[in-house]
């Protein structure tokens, strides 16, 4: 199995910043996508930004400018650095990782982590 397990949350004025991290752990052969979902109270689940392993970074165009994605493959961790922080950034932030298990098995596999709260308050 494979674990996710996020931190950084918590409370922030409007412009503060916060970073969220997102340690996977477990049977990881590789991990070829790591990104951040956020979903806000009573909304649906949306893409915040993802890092595919080796390709390019990419954002939605509401964090676009002040939210960054990094990536430590050696600690298959993703963060994600949040800057200029606006009450609209209030939501349960997970992880997700899409893993590949064992050497000899193809398929991949789609993870999330616990969520964590942020909340941006005005």
């Amino acid at each position: 199995q494979v674990q996710l397990v996020e931190s950084g949350g918590g409370l922030v004025q409007a412009g503060g910043s916060l970073k969220l991290s997102c340690a996977a752990s477990g049977s990881i052969f590789t991990i070829n996508f790591m990104g951040w979902y956020r979903q806000p109270p009573g909304k649906q689940r949306e893409l915040v930004a993802a890092v595919p392993s080796g390709g390019t970074t990419n954002y939605a165009d509401s964090v676009k400018g002040r939210f960054t994605i990094s990536r430590d493959n050696a600690k298959n961790t993703v963060y994600l650095q949040m800057n200029s922080l606006k009450p609209e950034d209030t939501a349960v932030y997970y992880c997700n990782a899409e893993v590949r298990r064992r050497p000899d098995e193809k398929s991949t596999f789609r993870y999330w982590g616990q969520g964590t709260q942020v909340t941006v308050s005005s």
